[in-house]
């Protein structure tokens, strides 16, 4: 996978990009793994907006993921890469010995072809293949990670993402997270060998407001352009900075570089290191 820039031809195109889509092999999903989606708008049971921003783009049919890869010691061969509208990682069509299908998060530099199996014992440290993280070597990327054993992946799941093996310590494994945090998990939490595919996608810059409207996001508005019954930051003559102590969200909650991680959540007790200030 690569991005594509084109001759600024146009306004929206000048400093945009896009992806190449040079790794897919597949152009249509496989229909019976996928379903439908009901589009909300960021709206909750009740029809209030809870998530703004949010709204139209593409109509897309849901890719059914098997996070968990429960057929252990059954070997699947990659049939396709494809493209999945719901997440900024590509996804592998696996055909197993027996003929079933199913939908996994692709790795980086995963080819059609290519072998993967699940074991709850140790297997071959190889792209794809996944195993309890208590039997994988220090120094490894791992992805699409177990936070309890039987969970199903749910750390490390969109584009380039990958989490480092670095040591046991009894029924615990320690491993950096790709926020650099320093965390334990249980050592048969189950872990995918490899990073996460189309790691690009971090380059591509969106170019012009439309394009982000195919992708279901309605316009921003900055809060110090609002007035004051709209926005904390609202108000004043011309062009205002904040002028609060401390940005602010919708709601008059602090914003911007604020720890929201609750003081005694229970799973504090498996944080070793906590992330970079810069990234809080």
């Amino acid at each position: 996978m690569g991005v594509k820039v084109y001759k600024p031809t146009t306004p929206g195109r000048r400093k945009s990009s896009v992806d190449d889509f040079a790794d897919i092999t597949k152009s249509h999903p496989e229909k019976r793994l996928t379903s439908p989606i009901k589009r909300k708008g960021g709206r909750n049971n009740q029809g209030k907006i809870t998530v703004r921003h949010r709204g139209g783009g593409a109509k897309r049919r849901y890719r059914n993921i098997d996070f968990k890869r429960e057929r252990f010691d059954v070997e699947a061969t990659v049939e396709a890469i494809e493209y999945d509208p719901n997440r900024n990682a590509r996804i592998a069509l696996i055909s197993y010995t027996d003929g079933e299908k199913s939908y996994i998060i692709a790795p980086h530099q995963l080819k059609v072809g290519d072998k993967v199996v699940s074991s709850q014992s140790k297997v071959e440290i190889q792209l794809g293949n996944r195993m309890p993280i208590g039997n994988i070597p220090a120094g490894i990327m791992v992805y699409n990670l177990e936070l309890a054993p039987g969970k199903g992946g749910t750390v490390a799941r969109s584009a380039g993402n990958g989490i480092m093996v670095q040591s046991k310590e009894g029924e615990f494994v320690q491993v950096k997270m790709p926020s650099s945090e320093i965390r334990v998990f249980n050592v048969n939490c189950l872990a995918t060998v490899g990073q996460v595919s189309n790691p690009e996608y971090r380059g591509i810059r969106w170019g012009k407001a439309g394009r982000m409207r195919h992708r279901g996001f309605r316009p921003t508005v900055r809060g110090k352009a609002m007035n004051p019954v709209d926005h904390p930051h609202g108000g004043g003559e011309g062009s205002q900075p904040i002028g609060l102590k401390h940005p602010k969200t919708p709601q008059g909650k602090p914003a911007l570089g604020v720890k929201t991680r609750k003081a005694h959540k229970a799973s504090n007790n498996f944080i070793v290191n906590r992330r970079n200030k810069k990234k809080r």
